[in-house]
């Protein structure tokens, strides 16, 4: 069986994921250099989520546990 190819929005989108993860699970939405449309991608899979503090939003990763 061959592997299944991954394009460049997917890779770009565990990028994030591994950035997230690196700073706690979660970081401020306006501190993020990823495209609109890679953060969309992630929420669409319910990998993430955006949480309004009152300050500002966090993009954090939701607990798959």
């Amino acid at each position: 069986m061959a592997k299944q190819k991954k394009d460049a929005s997917d890779l770009t989108a565990a990028n994030l994921l591994y950035s997230l993860r690196c700073r706690g699970g979660s970081a401020p939405l306006h501190s993020i250099g990823f495209s609109r449309g890679v953060i969309q991608s992630l929420l669409d899979k319910n990998l993430v989520k955006v949480q309004n503090t009152g300050c500002g939003f966090l993009l954090q990763i939701i607990d798959q546990t």
